[in-house]
């Protein structure tokens, strides 16, 4: 037994004993530090995740004379999305030979949570068969919960059922 003592009269097995049950706090301690990170981090990433799988999508969906213009039919998706009290856009229509004619601040808002809906909207002073495109340049406006401008541009997607192209 004088053997296993060692320094201050404590037998080794009971050090031993000791920092084992040290080590084992330790660890679980770490462990619990590492667990709550994690679940820091992947809230971070999901609540990050929830706003690129909320698109708003933007659907060109017609495009018809009306008097002296072309009327747009937009079907708005916001079937997974929050509500917004505005959402305004910055439109161009580009002629048949590519050159911007008509600009165009659309108030496409207010948009319900979880809807899909349809807004029409013309590009005066101009006919239907002469545009060969649209652009959304920009949002010009976005409100509604922690909407911004720029979460809204980015969150935006475009398609188009018309005969001319819809990009952003």
């Amino acid at each position: 037994m004088a053997e296993q003592m060692l320094g201050r009269g404590v037998p080794l097995y009971r050090r031993r004993i000791g920092r084992l049950a040290l080590d084992t706090a330790a660890s679980a301690g770490l462990s619990l530090v590492l667990a709550a990170s994690l679940v820091v981090s992947a809230t971070a990433q999901d609540a990050g995740f929830a706003d690129k799988a909320a698109p708003i999508k933007l659907q060109l969906n017609r495009l018809e004379p009306a008097d002296d213009s072309c009327r747009a039919t937009i079907v708005v998706d916001n079937s997974r999305g929050t509500a917004l009290k505005s959402y305004k856009l910055d439109l161009f229509a580009f002629d048949t030979d590519g050159i911007a004619q008509k600009r165009v601040a659309a108030e496409l808002g207010p948009i319900s949570a979880r809807k899909t809906t349809v807004k029409i909207f013309n590009f005066p002073g101009i006919a239907c068969p002469k545009l060969s495109r649209v652009l959304l340049s920009d949002v010009l406006a976005c409100e509604g919960g922690d909407a911004t401008r720029e979460s809204c541009l980015e969150r935006t997607e475009t398609e188009t059922k018309a005969n001319v192209p819809f990009d952003r």
